[in-house]
């Protein structure tokens, strides 16, 4: 089907980013999803001044390497340990000193 207008367009244009994301694993973000609705957020469009042909078919896609879905590798075994305190931090009035030369600088964060 030839298109005549912008939107109708786009709306197809979302058919191959549909493909790609029927192959990858649930809960992954769906930017055809995305883009059919800032189609449907955008205000009328005029139609082009001429006929644009028909998008072309979409390719047949490859599966996941190895044949399984995409997998996600979690670290275990894992132990977390708070950190004891350093040292303190130089005090602000030092800092501005240091950094004015003994005058207290305003409004660049000291």
């Amino acid at each position: 089907m030839p298109y005549k207008n912008p939107k109708e367009l786009l709306t197809a244009a979302t058919a191959l980013p549909a493909a790609i994301e029927a192959k990858l694993p649930v809960g992954v973000p769906k930017v055809s999803t995305m883009l059919l609705d800032a189609t449907a957020k955008m205000p009328d469009l005029p139609n082009f001044p001429m006929e644009l042909p028909d998008l072309p078919a979409i390719p047949e896609l490859p599966g996941p390497p190895g044949g399984a879905m995409l997998r996600r590798n979690y670290v275990t075994e894992v132990e977390v340990r708070p950190v004891p305190a350093g040292p303190s931090p130089m005090p602000r009035s030092k800092v501005a000193q240091a950094v004015g030369g003994g005058r207290l600088i305003e409004g660049r964060g000291f």
